[in-house]
């Protein structure tokens, strides 16, 4: 699904319709790749979708922690940055991918590319382009569960 976004409100409902169509994270995990050239949105959009999973306080981009772990009513949300780290699998070793990815959740990833094939196949796909003022967003499932949730979510964004 491809989608154009005018503005950062626009970024900011696509994160909110993502996350009122979440699957069950409480009994499974979930990957999401979150990508784009700099500046694009992808932080704007896990923000946004953290915000519709009522995560109050300040919503922090992994940058320089690279990983920043919520807990909401849904379960367990990492959100990680791969921007700063060596390509590779190493740097996956380092954040504890594989002990996020062994437990019930779901793991929202910036710069997916940077880990290669290290980080598995994606649920879910986001792609984020700077399109004019606006931004250009794809979303591609990988999974069956990413199909399905990208169906029950395709209502909210079209």
């Amino acid at each position: 699904m491809d989608l154009i976004l005018p503005d950062e409100p626009a970024t900011r409902r696509v994160g909110a319709a993502l996350a009122a169509t979440l699957p069950d994270i409480g009994g499974e995990n979930l990957l999401v790749g979150l990508s784009g050239e700099l500046g694009s949105g992808k932080t704007t959009l896990a923000r946004a979708f953290l915000r519709a999973l009522d995560v109050g306080g300040t919503v922090r981009s992994p940058t320089f922690t690279l990983v920043e772990p919520y807990e909401t009513a849904r379960g367990a949300v990492h959100h990680l940055d791969l921007y700063r780290l060596e390509p590779g699998a190493a740097a996956l070793d380092g954040v504890g991918y594989r002990d996020l990815r062994a437990m019930p959740g779901l793991v929202l990833v910036e710069w997916p590319e940077r880990a290669g094939e290290a980080l598995g196949l994606a649920d879910l796909r986001v792609r984020l382009d700077l399109e004019g003022a606006g931004r250009r967003i794809s979303l591609v499932p990988g999974s069956e569960g990413g199909r399905a949730w990208l169906e029950a979510c395709r209502p909210l964004l079209e």
